[in-house]
């Protein structure tokens, strides 16, 4: 069987490498390897989010979620924007894992923590303030609903989530899927062929 981005154990052998990205303004050193996602640096859609999501005032102390992290673009981009909330980079994939926390602590961003979705440290994690993803929709329709309504389901009152889905994906389709599921969602904006979606819980 052929590696997936969202396999947990890729069988492909590594091919680490390291590149230079420029996020939000931010230059960063990261390595990235085989058997993940976008492993050549950022991806269309992570870059789409990244312009288009807004930045809301958050507490000190908040907490933040990247949800499906990969090599880490956009828990680093969190971490920096919010250094006084912490940021939880989460995936299944062990050399994503390793790589988000090794790319944060390169970056010297200290408000950083990795976890394996599939792991109770993953389920501990509720109150959120803001979530953002790129989330994994080649997974299957059952299983990214499942995905995403674990997690937008552990939104604070007030919490927020950006979402970035290619619309030949779905993206429309899934908007009305999550406000008819209790998450009413707005599309924030499109572009190159992408759609950010602004997810809320119901009251």
């Amino acid at each position: 069987m052929s590696d997936h981005y969202f396999s947990s154990q890729p069988a492909s052998k590594e091919s680490p490498r390291e590149i230079h990205v420029s996020i939000l303004g931010e230059d960063y050193r990261v390595k990235t390897t085989s058997g993940i996602f976008s492993p050549h640096g950022i991806d269309k859609g992570t870059a789409v989010l990244l312009h288009k999501a807004p930045l809301p005032e958050l507490d000190p102390g908040s907490t933040i979620v990247d949800l499906g992290c990969g090599w880490g673009p956009l828990t680093l981009a969190l971490a920096s924007q919010y250094p006084d909330s912490h940021v939880t980079g989460v995936d299944v994939n062990e050399r994503t894992l390793a790589l988000t926390t090794e790319n944060a602590a390169t970056a010297g961003l200290a408000n950083v923590t990795v976890v394996d979705a599939t792991e109770e440290s993953a389920a501990a994690i509720t109150d959120i303030d803001l979530l953002w993803s790129n989330p994994p929709i080649r997974i299957g329709k059952q299983a990214l609903h499942e995905l995403l309504t674990t997690w937008l389901g552990r939104l604070a009152p007030t919490g927020v989530a950006y979402l970035v889905v290619q619309r030949n994906l779905g993206s429309d389709s899934l908007a009305g899927w999550l406000t008819d599921h209790g998450f009413p969602t707005s599309k924030l904006g499109s572009q190159k062929g992408f759609r950010v979606l602004e997810v809320r819980r119901a009251h």
